[in-house]
Parts: structure tokens; C-alpha cells; sequence
């Protein structure tokens, strides 16, 4: 058996053994532990979630397109709570529909562009947590999702979702100032459950993601952040791969209206840590507004990843296909920093939700014009439980360092 077996094995013994010691606690408050479990049970839930995708990559730098046919299938459950713990355990699992036309990073096929949702079955979530009123505790395998993403979120848009191993506090839930803190031990990339030639399944190391938010009236939070990463090395990959995303992570965001306009402004410091191979100390900075009228949503933004020492800034954590182009060519700053500046239009046509975004972009330490691209998306929610979604990206260049692209997708997503 495999060491990824039993480490799955393992996992699902210690947090079935927290879960069932949570509910003796709690049940200390009832007539009785069975009492507790027959709450906990009856009051829990159990939920399906379908997702197919379709995505055809049509890339210059390859002679070949990727067709990628997958399908997710997640099972979640849910306990009620009882003296203040629940628990949560969740499956998914990634199978090809059809051929496997694209580089899944673990299928060898790299004379195709990569698709990376690789096949097989493993425990996304599994946690157990106690919450009172204004302060929660949890801990086991999670979602982490801060802000917008931008530096640590869980890369949903893939059908192998990123998620954590750790504990993970909050406090001020119901007040003006929220504290949310997380020591990870284990990162759960999207590249999983297995290694393979090209990328590590997991990060191990001491991490640590701290995040306050505090709202300044109705239409106001100002935000700091932390985020100390101390990735280990994995001898089997480049440092590029793994320990080289150790990183100290410094900085404060906005959100507010500004009169009709809501605005985001952010800025960040960053140098390397850990054992980095790396020597840099580089910034970013992001700055948009939004308007909306007669059900029209228009917004601009200028956003910054700037570089040193011919490293960018990084945001291995990020949910990063969000932002700076759907067609993903920058998931990881260039060596001479990124600029992006962008624009986008939402709006609906009857039922279906539309979306058109723009994007310009160039080196941010020596003005190169990497690119431009058009995005394009329409979703399409016909129920509560089925939603449909078409979705375009163009990128277009010039520049000898990056190749044209065009990618589609159609996504079905059914949840019981």
C-alpha cells in the first residue's frame, strides 16, 4: 500500500477519533452520549455536488490542443452541533469522461497544454470545530479562503480544490473587528492527490496566515494581513517547485464606497524566508473601482506584482486564475514583475449572467508589453440545484517569451 493510503488512513482515524471525543463533551450538557449522537446525526446533513467540465485548450507553443473531459464528484457530510462542536467529512473524486486528450501534469502527455485536474479520489475536508458566540476553533483538513483570494484562497474554479491541514482560530465574528489565524502544516494542492513528475500533491512546513479585518462603519473595512510561509524542500522537484515559495508576506487592504463608486486598494511587502534559495524583496499594489447602473456593472483597475533580483512577487497560496487573465499565462509573476491593467462589464440577459473583461498587460520593471486578452463568460443558473456556464479567454502577444492562446470551457454543475 502506498505511503498517499495511509496517510488517507491515518487522517480519517484522527479526526473520526476528535469527533467522537467533541461529541462526548458535548454530551456532557444532554441526558446522555447517545442522546448527543442521535442530535448530531439528526440534525446533520449529507449533500451531493456533480461537476463536468469541458475545456479545450488551443495554444501556439503546442502542436497539439488539449481536450480535457472531467468530472467531479463530491460528497459532504455534515454533523449537527452539539455543546458547541460539529464535524464535517467530505469526498471528491476526478475522472476523465472519454479520452484523456491534455497534460493532466500526472498523465505524461506534454506535448499537449496542461489542464491540471489529474484523476483520483481524496479526502477534501475533515475537520472538527467548536464555536461559541464570538470566538471558533477548528481544526483537521479545511477551506481557508481570505479576502479575495488574492494570497490565500482554494482555487475552486479546478475540480481538485486546494484545501488545508491545521487549526485554525477566529474571533469577533459578530463585532466590528474580526481575528482569523491559521498554523498550517499541509497544503493540499490542486496538482493531487498523488505527486507526479511534474508537481508535488502537497506542501509540508510551518505556515502561518493571519488575517484582521476591521469595519469602519457600514461601508468601510480596512484589513491587515500576515502571511508567513515555511515550505519544506521536496528533493524530487526544483526549489521553484517548493521550498523557493517560502515567503514573508506584509500588508493592509481596502474595501468601501466612495459615494456611488465601491473601491479596493491593496499593497504588500514581500521578501523570501525559510530555506529559500531566493534573494529578493519586492512589492505589490492594486488599486479599482466600480460603478453600477440600470442592472450595468462596470469596473477599472491597475494592479501590480512588482519584481527583484529577477524574482516576482509571489502568491503561491492565491486563488490566481481570479485574476490577471483567465487564460492563466501569469499563475506565477514573471522575473521582471507584472502590470495589469484591466476592465470588465457585467450584467443579465434574462436569466444568464454576463460578463466581458479586458486585460493589458506588461513587465512592471522594464515597461515590455507582454500581452492583451479578452475575457468573455456566460452562467446560467436554470434552478437551484443546476447551473450551466460558457466561458472564453483570448491572450494575444507580441513578445517572444509568451505564446497566443484561447481557451473554452462549458461547466455543469448539478448539487443535491
Amino acid at each position: 500500500m502506498d505511503n498517499s493510503m495511509n496517510d488517507k488512513k491515518s487522517y480519517l482515524m484522527i479526526i473520526s477519533g476528535l469527533l467522537a471525543a467533541g461529541l462526548t463533551v458535548g454530551a456532557q450538557a444532554q441526558d446522555g452520549f447517545s442522546e448527543a449522537l442521535s442530535k448530531a446525526v439528526s440534525e446533520g446533513s449529507a449533500k451531493v455536488d456533480f461537476r463536468y467540465r469541458f475545456e479545450n485548450v488551443d495554444d501556439d507553443a503546442f502542436a497539439k490542443d488539449a481536450n480535457a473531459s472531467t468530472l467531479r464528484s463530491r460528497l459532504t457530510f455534515q454533523s449537527g452541533t452539539v455543546g458547541g462542536f460539529n464535524g464535517l467529512l467530505e469526498f471528491d473524486n476526478v475522472t476523465y469522461v472519454g479520452s484523456d486528450d491534455f497534460n493532466s501534469t500526472e498523465n505524461g502527455k506534454v506535448d499537449r497544454p496542461v489542464v491540471a485536474d489529474p484523476k483520483g479520489t481524496e479526502v477534501n475536508q475533515a475537520w472538527v470545530k467548536y464555536g461559541t458566540e464570538s470566538l471558533s476553533g477548528i481544526y483537521g483538513r479545511q477551506r481557508i479562503l481570505h479576502g479575495s483570494q488574492r494570497f490565500v484562497g482554494g482555487v475552486a474554479w479546478r475540480q481538485n480544490e486546494q484545501t488545508y491541514d491545521g487549526l485554525r482560530a477566529q474571533w469577533g465574528e459578530a463585532s466590528n473587528l474580526h481575528l482569523d489565524y491559521a498554523y498550517v502544516y499541509n497544503i493540499n494542492r490542486v496538482f493531487g492527490p498523488d505527486d507526479s513528475a511534474a508537481q508535488p500533491a502537497n506542501w509540508k512546513g510551518n505556515n502561518h496566515l493571519a488575517r484582521l479585518d476591521w469595519k469602519l462603519g457600514d461601508n468601510h473595512t480596512l484589513s491587515g494581513f500576515i502571511y508567513a510561509l515555511e515550505i519544506d524542500e521536496r528533493g524530487a522537484w526544483s526549489p521553484n517547485k517548493s521550498v523557493n515559495n517560502s515567503t514573508d508576506t506584509y500588508g493592509v487592504d481596502y474595501s468601501g464606497n466612495l459615494g456611488p463608486v465601491a473601491v479596493k486598494a491593496a499593497y504588500a511587502t514581500q521578501s523570501d524566508a525559510g530555506d529559500s534559495v531566493l534573494d529578493y524583496d519586492a512589492d505589490y499594489y492594486m488599486l479599482e473601482g466600480a460603478m453600477s447602473s440600470a442592472g450595468i456593472s462596470g469596473k477599472l483597475g491597475y494592479e501590480v506584482l512588482g519584481a527583484d533580483n529577477g524574482v516576482g512577487f509571489k502568491t503561491p497560496l492565491a486563488t490566481a486564475h481570479k485574476f490577471q487573465g483567465w487564460a492563466d499565462k501569469f499563475l506565477t509573476a514573471p522575473g521582471d514583475g507584472i502590470e495589469d491593467l484591466y476592465l470588465g462589464v457585467t450584467g443579465n440577459l434574462g436569466p444568464v449572467k454576463l460578463g466581458a473583461f479586458y486585460h493589458d498587460f506588461s513587465a512592471e520593471d522594464s515597461s515590455e508589453d507582454f500581452g492583451t486578452e479578452w475575457d468573455l463568460v456566460g452562467t446560467w443558473p436554470i434552478s437551484k440545484q443546476f447551473s450551466t456556464q460558457l466561458k472564453y479567454a483570448n491572450f494575444s502577444s507580441d513578445s517572444d517569451r509568451y505564446s497566443d492562446a484561447q481557451k473554452v470551457w462549458v461547466t455543469l454543475q448539478l448539487k443535491l
